[in-house]
């Protein structure tokens, strides 16, 4: 998507260690016209797929999920990292370690949403190392729900996050902007 590759390469920041810093426009400010054209992108490469429901992880998957879901007029579910009183007591869970945070996040999913006759497209910010994508997936497995897509707004391809999905996930994989390097301070863009 060429206006996303754009306003990365004019307002991202790469803040070392494999960190892209997007907060102005994708995942702390949203610009929601952006988002809106970027959910309908990832809409349009999933609209065979037959989804019933978008899965993300709270919070800046958010944003995402939630216009690609409006371009398929679908719910959206997302992973909660801290149980609310609301949740009930057994709820899907799975970890994964943050890039970001620097330690491991608990994600959790209500059964009261997430049914086995679900067909789940996952949608979310990043897909770097993967292992955030794969700690919903396996959500997904455990209850029961066919797992249908993956979608992200921006792949950093150095990372492995695709190798790992595609080889315990037999389902497409779509990223609207994908980063080969950002080494030295660089951001280089794939095709």
């Amino acid at each position: 998507m060429h206006e996303l590759r754009e306003r990365i390469r004019c307002e991202g920041h790469n803040l070392g260690r494999g960190i892209l810093k997007v907060d102005g426009f994708v995942n702390h400010q949203v610009d929601v016209e952006l988002m809106l054209r970027a959910g309908r992108e990832l809409a349009q490469r999933f609209v065979g797929a037959g989804a019933t429901k978008v899965l993300t992880a709270e919070i800046s998957g958010i944003a995402p999920a939630v216009t690609t879901a409006l371009a398929l007029s679908l719910p959206v579910i997302y992973a909660r990292k801290t149980k609310p009183i609301t949740m009930p007591d057994e709820v899907y869970r799975a970890s994964a370690p943050s890039h970001t945070k620097g330690h491991f996040v608990e994600l959790m999913v209500s059964p009261e949403v997430l049914h086995e006759s679900d067909r789940i497209l996952i949608v979310d910010d990043f897909l770097a190392s993967g292992q955030t994508i794969a700690a919903l997936a396996r959500i997904v497995q455990n209850s029961g729900a066919s797992l249908v897509g993956i979608g992200a707004l921006i792949e950093k391809t150095f990372e492995g996050g695709r190798r790992l999905l595609a080889a315990q996930f037999d389902v497409p994989i779509e990223s609207l902007v994908t980063i080969t390097d950002m080494s030295n301070g660089r951001i280089v863009f794939g095709q």
